[in-house]
């Protein structure tokens, strides 16, 4: 799973023209301050940062790998303070510097284990205590279609069942509910609900949101 990096070439590229969908529900963050520090880790071009900041929330700040994408984002909102992540998925903050952190449509675009218990691990090092950690991301779907990418991925890189390559060049990550809830066992559970999303190609698929609380 090394060889597929961080995909910044994709991400710099195609995956600078594409559309994220995934929704944020108000409702969790109703308790929190509207002058929370939050920051959005894999904020593409700020559509999730844009939304937390009509609604009345006004310490937003973003970071993603892609300089492309945040080039885009800073175009759209020239308002919300956007930074190139130099060193994924080190962040250059002190620790407790948020009381949010959002990760949407991130592990999908992180496929190997051990990278996402480094990028959770980090998260939970920038959040204060009882700061909110607010996931969102794909399941494993039951199609056809894609039963049969996540097993000729396996078969041949031998990565964990859900893994695959999307037609224009993405190795992108499906989860079983099971493997979401254990990365992050060191939080405390707070809400999880399934919705239907959108992906960046325009494929309808199950997803899952999971809002946890560091200890």
């Amino acid at each position: 799973m090394k060889e597929h990096g961080h995909q910044l070439a994709y991400w710099d590229t195609v995956g600078a023209t594409k559309t994220f969908t995934h929704p944020v529900d108000a409702g969790w963050l109703a308790g929190v301050s509207p002058d929370a520090r939050v920051l959005d880790y894999g904020c593409g071009y700020g559509r999730v940062m844009a939304e937390l900041s009509e609604h009345g929330f006004s310490d937003v700040s973003g970071v993603d790998l892609s300089p492309a994408l945040i080039e885009r984002g800073r175009s759209l909102r020239p308002d919300l303070p956007f930074a190139v992540l130099e060193s994924p998925p080190h962040l250059p903050h002190p620790s407790a510097s948020f009381d949010v952190v959002l990760l949407f449509a991130v592990l999908t675009c992180v496929p190997d284990d051990a990278a996402q218990r480094a990028l959770v691990a980090e998260l939970s090092r920038v959040l204060a205590p009882g700061g909110l950690l607010y996931v969102s991301d794909v399941l494993l779907q039951d199609d056809e279609r894609n039963h049969s990418r996540y097993t000729a991925h396996a078969e041949r890189f031998g990565t964990p069942y859900g893994v695959f390559a999307t037609d224009d060049g993405a190795v992108c990550r499906h989860h079983d509910i099971a493997e979401l809830r254990a990365l992050l066992s060191d939080f405390d559970l707070v809400d999880e609900h399934r919705i239907e999303v959108t992906t960046m190609n325009g494929h309808r698929s199950q997803a899952i949101q999971l809002l946890a609380r560091k200890r």
